[in-house]
């Protein structure tokens, strides 16, 4: 699923994930599919006689099929336990592209889709928030992206709500032992780790992910990462056309660093 943090309004939250993820999921993997009787029960036309026990009947028999049939939906909203945390259960897709791809597209064009979502980040496992369990379940769970001849640098970021069993600290040491274990090569990275292990426990239900360019998209966060910024030219300078290139390392003219000494010396 995905977890997604808002500030104070948890139903526009719910609104503007469905309309986020609904744009970007029909983009990546085509509109979703209903079926003919869901549809007609969606319709606004519906002729049908309220006085009539027959019609009541079979128009309750047909909401419940849809309450059934949409527990089965792409995107369908979960309590989460906790105060401006949203979850969104998904199905059929990989939560991790989805995300990675809704922040690339936000981060290139740095146009502003939400108001209240935050922070949004893909959940692809979880295992209780009890130490033993997250050590065994990390065991497979991490292999995909650090066990040989798989590597890379990462690092570890935890957050707990609602919840005081579990010790931060140890948290991330056991953990960073499970990479390192399963790969010598596995570095710690904090300033710009190739992987990051989102470590996100509520009550008592750890959350995981590995995500892909956690600094460059300002922690996933979507009201950050739509500001223009120097620091994406040193995360990332790979990614830059040529002119933004040399637009990044060319020298002042004499009238800006003219202009930039005397704000120096302004601020001194």
């Amino acid at each position: 699923g995905i977890l997604i943090t808002c500030n104070m309004n948890e139903r526009k939250c719910v609104g503007e994930a469905y309309s986020l993820l609904g744009e970007y999921g029909d983009l990546l993997y085509g509109p979703e599919q209903f079926s003919d009787h869901e549809e007609r029960l969606s319709g606004s036309e519906r002729e049908e006689d309220e006085d009539d026990v027959e019609a009541a009947l079979k128009k309750e028999v047909g909401q419940i099929r849809a309450s059934t049939e949409q527990k089965l939906r792409r995107f369908q909203s979960v309590e989460s336990g906790a105060n401006n945390v949203v979850f969104i259960r998904t199905r059929g897709i990989e939560p991790e592209n989805l995300v990675h791809h809704i922040l690339k597209d936000m981060h290139a064009t740095k146009k502003k889709k939400t108001r209240v979502i935050l922070r949004m980040l893909p959940i692809s496992g979880t295992c209780k928030a009890f130490m033993e369990d997250m050590k065994k379940y990390t065991e497979t769970f991490f292999e995909p992206w650090f066990k040989v001849p798989n590597k890379g640098t990462f690092q570890i970021v935890y957050k707990a709500r609602n919840n005081s069993h579990v010790s931060r600290e140890e948290v991330i040491k056991e953990l960073a032992g499970i990479v390192g274990s399963l790969n010598p090569e596995n570095k710690v990275d904090l300033n710009n780790p190739q992987y990051t292990i989102v470590v996100e426990i509520i009550k008592n239900v750890c959350c995981l992910s590995v995500v892909r360019d956690y600094v460059l998209f300002r922690k996933y966060n979507l009201q950050e990462v739509v500001k223009s910024s120097k620091e994406d030219a040193q995360q990332n300078p790979s990614s830059l056309t040529e002119d933004q290139n040399l637009k990044v390392v060319k020298p002042e003219t004499e009238e800006e660093e003219k202009s930039s000494k005397e704000v120096k010396q302004e601020n001194k």
